[in-house]
């Protein structure tokens, strides 16, 4: 809850709300450092336990709290990190309507798409899906069943900033929004180029910010900017981001893995 305010005093107008679920130890996509999070934490991948029931019973607890708190002007928004069966997503979605999401991120894993006609049919909630897809070929189902409402494939996963854009006119024909990754795996170089490709997007819906280090913003100067709520590319030339080779150097790579995933029997699940 105080954290959704601290970043509504940063100007920012979308949020995306995560948290522990009671009873469980640790939850991917939560992490103790509120402001630069990374899901990469270790040299050998740690690992979260994972309890389904526990998580749609607290999920919609979460958002009922948030709206008594912050009214309805913030948009909200959520990821599952694709860990629901689709039935199981539909029931989220629905429970989740009262709270009007934004969106419901990654609510099932992406490769069964028909999934989606699933928990069409059981919610209005909105869904968000695409970071993980590399082509225009991985979402076409999903947007020419308008099984989506916005995809969020990236400049450097979905072949540059030109086949992204392939992927916006498709998405255009079917009232399909963008709404592009931009977690802090992505570098300042990935966000400079995303910033100008939502510029020229006809059906832009959101970008993901979310903050670097003081350290990679030092290795990556960049002209862009942030400030009530909105990104401004800047007016450098280029996508307006540059690299400090020497500095950069300072800094050696470190091996560091995503958490693994365990139901409370230990079976390994999905992230």
């Amino acid at each position: 809850m105080d954290e959704v305010g601290r970043y509504l005093e940063m100007g920012y107008k979308a949020i995306r709300a995560q948290s522990g679920v009671p009873g469980l130890k640790s939850t991917y996509g939560v992490s103790g450092d509120k402001l630069f999070y990374e899901p990469a934490d270790a040299n050998l991948p740690t690992e979260n336990i994972w309890s389904t029931t526990k998580y749609l019973d607290h999920v919609p607890r979460l958002f009922e709290k948030l709206r008594e708190k912050f009214g309805f002007e913030p948009h909200l928004l959520h990821d599952v990190h694709h860990r629901l069966t689709p039935i199981e997503a539909a029931r989220l979605g629905k429970s989740l309507e009262p709270f009007r999401m934004f969106w419901l991120e990654d609510a099932v894993p992406a490769e069964n798409q028909e999934g989606f006609r699933l928990i069409r049919q059981h919610t209005v909630t909105p869904l968000a899906l695409g970071e993980v897809f590399n082509s225009i070929f991985d979402c076409k189902q999903l947007i020419e069943e308008q099984l989506i409402d916005y995809i969020r494939t990236t400049v450097v996963h979905a072949g540059g900033i030109t086949h992204l854009r392939r992927i916006a006119d498709l998405a255009a024909l079917y009232h399909v929004r963008t709404g592009c990754h931009g977690a802090t795996d992505l570098s300042p170089v990935c966000m400079g180029a995303a910033l100008h490709f939502d510029l020229w997007v006809p059906n832009f819906g959101i970008q993901e910010y979310m903050r670097h280090s003081e350290e990679t913003d030092a290795v990556f100067p960049h002209a862009y900017t942030f400030s009530g709520g909105f990104l401004h590319p800047g007016e450098a030339a280029g996508h307006g981001v540059d690299i400090d080779e020497k500095l950069a150097a300072k800094y050696p790579y470190q091996r560091a893995y995503l958490p693994v995933n365990r139901l409370e029997d230990g079976t390994m699940w999905n992230w």
